[in-house]
């Protein structure tokens, strides 16, 4: 149950991101010149951004769950950026299933 608190975490290992948080902030510039901060949003929408931002997708293994980065180029890669889904946070999630939950949670907050 929500005690309804707010902590503020800079956090940069993406289980424990996870693990800590329901909402993210992604911060874009260039280090040490500036910065903007996005509004938060929900986990999958954070981390599909940052890591879109970064041309980079991931995965979760399926025997332990902790995301692995995919080659990229790979078809697991451009499957994923195809979909819009840079991070699967099920493991047995498909990517196209990710877009469509990508879309529906937008549709909810619009």
């Amino acid at each position: 149950d929500h005690m309804r608190k707010t902590a503020f975490v800079i956090e940069h290992d993406f289980v424990m991101a996870a693990a800590l948080s329901d909402r993210t902030i992604v911060f874009s510039g260039r280090p040490g010149v500036e910065c903007t901060a996005s509004a938060p949003r929900p986990m999958a929408d954070g981390f599909n951004a940052f890591l879109e931002s970064l041309d980079v997708t991931f995965r979760r293994d399926p025997a332990n769950y902790r995301p692995r980065i995919n080659k990229r180029g790979s078809a697991k890669d451009r499957e994923q950026k195809a979909a819009g889904a840079y991070f699967i946070f099920d493991a047995d999630e498909d990517p196209a299933e990710a877009a469509e939950r990508k879309a529906a949670e937008k549709e909810g907050e619009g």
